[in-house]
């Protein structure tokens, strides 16, 4: 990052999406230019809100993902894109429609005549057949001149923000990067934007939504205004409310209960999941996942939106509500619907029956908690998901964050897609209070047992398994076996001594196998990132003054600190107070610390401590308090 002084007439604060049309502009600001990407922007020096460098990923991601999807999309019209770094080769496309039986794989430049040259779509050249993209919140403007300078194929990007502040950065970014023919800064209302692009000659192919906090306010127009089978990008960074801190909150938003467990930030995605598709069902369209991803403070999914009556039946068997159990942790998923064969082909779809559980938990005797509902249904399409690893592997200057993205899209490959949650090691030696397997035991235990186990990009201690949690704990109490727990210290009402009282019907082979060690692990990849830097997570969110404000607002926060503590107490004060006392064991004879002793061995004076209950002197002193003459103030309660 480089600072570079200006005087252009920029902003020096604005917030996501919420700003107002009338806002005062400074007259003269400084600046502070960065580069990322192919991209240059500048923005004001006194507020560090319009660009976090943590978000990189993410915006390298995207970029990645829409390239190729702009590749699927513009092959079946026969365009041809060429992006920078790659080399020329032949591609095979998959459409990636809804109908897995209409799925057909279709050659680049297969629907020319004879003579014809392949049409082709460069970065930063305007493809009349192209995508358009929609970035509701686009604050800087730096995903969308990204967007421009970095992916092919592209008709018109439109940077939209409701700060007016913001929209003036925008310009003021477009002209830095000389990309005004293709992107077009809009000031208003993300929702009233999308709301106005609801006619199916006006949607986009494109909608990147990411806000500050919760996108829900932006769900409802944005399943609206995106065109049949485009793409849906959506980003949360309220992982507080996602992960089951306030499940309250997280209904009222997405309409769903998040549980407190280990595989909190899995339930996340499959809770943002479940809530775009509940929307998108009330316009008869509904959703198909291409990518979810959780990563650092935020979740991030991308999706198709298709329309289709039939289809839209099928969205209450996709979703399922969550048993689990507030003392090991066992989980079991319940339907809302069940869907079965009838006469002719046809698909009758009916009320699921459960409860899959007992009034308490058969392992350990504990209670259930519910959680959910949540999309049941794989969270990835694995084959795009290739694409988009191909892809980055093969041109690995393109992105600054691409092992990473090789590390993260190579686990993702790997996980099981029909086993949805997880649990971790950490989490069953807890339970039992045992010894920690290693991962290969564990998993090359499953793996004898007959079961599949993956990772999970979301967690790296993750155990994801179709094993039922019967045999997971049949497992565990093999490996006690092998580092016995001590029962005498546990209590009878503990999960761990019921768990552990019963006999295992299985017996593990904890042999370490070749197949359990996954390959993105043996590969050494990039799988999961440490923090960044130090205090990284989301910025603040923005206020006039920006960093001025900001350091202001420090001040503050030290000078409160633990105000509501009491200070620590004075030894010498300590000491004088603990006089006031007497020794109970001097009144017994039993003292042996004579003068050394911190309690009075002075007989009360009448009435001062009438009241005053002898305490035991403790067995090593760690001061040496003054003498008998100290104490003689009033006795303390």
């Amino acid at each position: 990052m480089e600072g570079q002084p200006s005087g252009q007439p920029n902003p020096a604060a604005m917030e996501n999406g919420s700003g107002t049309c009338g806002e005062e502009r400074p007259p003269e600001a400084q600046e502070t230019t960065i580069t990322e990407g192919a991209a240059k922007i500048a923005f004001p020096s006194a507020n560090e809100v319009f660009y976090n460098p943590v978000q990189e990923f993410n915006r390298d991601l995207t970029c990645a993902v829409i390239t190729e999807f702009a590749r699927i999309q513009l092959a079946a019209k026969g365009i041809q894109i060429k992006v920078p770094g790659e080399k020329d080769m032949p591609k095979v496309v998959v459409d990636l429609s809804e109908q897995e039986e209409d799925k057909t794989e279709l050659k680049e430049g297969e629907n020319l005549a004879p003579g014809d040259q392949p049409r082709t779509a460069a970065v930063g050249e305007i493809c009349e057949e192209g995508l358009q993209v929609l970035e509701g919140l686009a604050a800087s403007g730096l995903r969308s001149i990204r967007f421009a300078r970095e992916v092919p194929g592209l008709q018109s990007v439109i940077a939209n923000d409701a700060s007016a502040r913001a929209v003036d950065l925008i310009h003021h970014n477009v002209q830095l990067n000389d990309v005004a023919h293709l992107v077009q800064p809009s000031q208003a209302d993300a929702r009233m934007l999308m709301y106005q692009h609801q006619k199916v000659s006006e949607r986009f192919d494109v909608i990147d939504l990411d806000p500050y906090g919760s996108p829900a306010p932006f769900l409802d127009a944005a399943v609206q205004a995106v065109s049949e089978g485009g793409l849906l990008c959506v980003t949360c960074t309220d992982m507080a409310v996602l992960a089951g801190n306030s499940g309250e909150t997280c209904y009222s938003k997405y309409g769903a209960m998040a549980l407190k467990s280990r595989a909190c930030h899995e339930m996340a995605l499959r809770i943002v999941l479940h809530s775009l598709d509940l929307r998108a069902n009330c316009y008869q369209r509904f959703v198909v996942p291409l990518l979810s991803i959780s990563a650092d403070f935020y979740v991030r999914v991308f999706v198709r939106v298709f329309t289709g009556q039939a289809k839209v039946k099928a969205s209450a068997s996709k979703q399922a509500l969550v048993f689990q159990c507030v003392g090991c942790g066992a989980f079991y998923l319940q339907r809302l619907s069940k869907a079965s064969e009838a006469a002719g082909g046809r698909v009758k779809f009916s009320a699921a029956c459960g409860p899959p559980v007992a009034p308490t938990c058969e392992h350990c005797g504990q209670r259930h908690q519910l959680g959910g509902p949540m999309w049941a249904e794989p969270l990835h399409d694995l084959e795009f998901v290739g694409r988009v690893l191909e892809a980055v592997s093969a041109n690995p200057s393109r992105f600054h964050t691409s092992p990473r993205i090789r590390g993260v899209l190579s686990v993702v490959t790997e996980e099981l897609p029909d086993v949805p949650l997880y649990y971790t090691l950490d989490q069953l030696s807890a339970t039992i209070h045992c010894n920690t397997p290693s991962l290969l035991q564990l998993r090359s235990a499953l793996l004898h047992a007959g079961f599949r186990v993956s990772l999970s990009h979301a967690c790296k201690n993750a155990v994801k398994t179709d094993a039922p949690a019967s045999a997971l704990w049949d497992i565990m109490r093999c490996w006690e076996k092998e580092c016995p727990v001590k029962r005498e210290r546990l209590s009878e009402s503990s999960p761990a001594f019921r768990i552990l009282s019963v006999e295992p019907r299985l017996q593990a082979n904890f042999s370490i196998r070749e197949d359990a060690n996954p390959g993105s692990r043996q590969r050494g990849l990039k799988r999961f990132q440490a923090n960044p830097e130090a205090n990284w997570g989301p910025r603040p969110r923005a206020r006039p003054g920006g960093k001025a404000a900001g350091e202001a607002m420090k001040e503050k926060h030290k000078l409160l600190q633990n105000k509501r503590k009491e200070p620590a107490e004075d030894p010498t004060q300590r000491a004088a107070r603990l006089k006031t006392f007497s020794c109970k064991r001097f009144k017994e004879g039993t003292c042996q610390r004579g003068d050394q002793c911190c309690y009075s061995h002075s007989p009360p004076a009448p009435g001062a401590t009438a009241n005053a209950t002898p305490t035991d002197c403790p067995e090593s002193p760690n001061q040496n308090p003054p003498g008998p003459e100290a104490a003689t103030g009033p006795g303390i309660s």
